[in-house]
């Protein structure tokens, strides 16, 4: 299967090409080549030989400065996907487009379905959003995939900076009052080739909206007080987590207060792993602290 990632440099697409399989070959030409701002940038990728599918984990994620940047955001999280949409749609080439919780504004009180009535809170939100749409309007071959509180061992994300933060202060305080699924980004990149596969082998195969997370959810001080129980023996001391609310730690965009995501249609559609978020958490500091030891 030959597949065309774009993202390739984020998290998620480092993932990816690290869970490639025989047989899988990837492109992931970077963002010298591919600029997701530029029309004939994106259709001169795609029309560059014949992909089977083409995976989009490329996005502007920067949720708050999106506020101030809203044009930006919206080329790259939304017009680049109709581009891209229109351009796999020319080929007949099935699309898998990452996308995001934010989409909802968490306030259904249960984990969302894929086809729950969306309504973002911020800039980010809202261009995604956008983008799902312009994906669902131009490639009939499409997969959507929703995913939420995503972390690897490689880039910016939570995970990277609770760890960083604990290193050098004795009490962080962590909001309390956000819910939703860690999702460790190996995990996502596999089901990702999983759905791709299966879009690539069928023709026929409908496309469709999907969620996918770690199973089980936490809040984010949850979640940072779980980083550093797994973590004894690797700081040199626990940093002391204390809980505030959302009011306690305002920011430029909103955020979600439950994005929980039922992943259940996904799972029985495509086969793909669901592990508990915290043995991904396990999984993906064993391999952070591998990567640190071979430095």
């Amino acid at each position: 299967m030959n597949v065309l990632l774009l993202g390739g440099t984020g998290q998620l697409g480092r993932e990816i090409l690290l869970a490639a399989g025989d047989g899988v070959r990837i492109a992931a030409p970077g963002r010298e080549t591919v600029d997701l701002t530029s029309a004939a940038s994106i259709t001169a990728a795609v029309a560059a030989k014949p992909w089977d599918a083409v995976i989009c984990a490329a996005a502007y994620t920067a949720v708050d400065q999106a506020e101030r940047e809203k044009n930006l955001a919206f080329a790259i999280n939304a017009e680049a996907p109709r581009v891209l949409a229109e351009a796999t749609a020319r080929t007949g080439t099935p699309l898998v487009h990452v996308s995001t919780d934010y989409v909802f504004d968490g306030s259904k009180g249960a984990p969302y379905r894929s086809d729950d009535p969306v309504a973002p809170l911020g800039v980010y939100g809202a261009s995604k959003e956008a983008g799902e749409r312009a994906v669902r309007e131009n490639n009939p071959r499409h997969a959507i995939v929703r995913t939420s509180w995503l972390y690897s061992p490689f880039g910016k994300n939570f995970l990277k900076t609770m760890l960083r933060l604990g290193a050098e202060r004795e009490k962080l305080t962590v909001v309390d009052d956000q819910r939703g699924c860690p999702t460790a980004a190996a995990d996502l990149a596999r089901a990702c080739l999983v759905i791709a596969e299966t879009l690539a082998r069928d023709p026929d195969a409908p496309g469709g909206t999907f969620h996918f997370a770690s199973a089980g959810d936490t809040t984010w001080c949850g979640f940072a007080r779980e980083i550093f129980a797994q973590s004894a023996g690797r700081l040199p001391r626990l940093p002391e987590v204390a809980a505030i609310t959302t009011d306690q730690y305002p920011t430029p965009a909103r955020r979600p207060a439950d994005s929980r995501l039922d992943c259940s249609d996904t799972v029985a559609r495509f086969g793909v792993a669901q592990p508990g978020w915290k043995t991904a958490l396990a999984a993906t500091l064993a391999r952070l602290a591998a990567i640190e030891d071979a430095a």
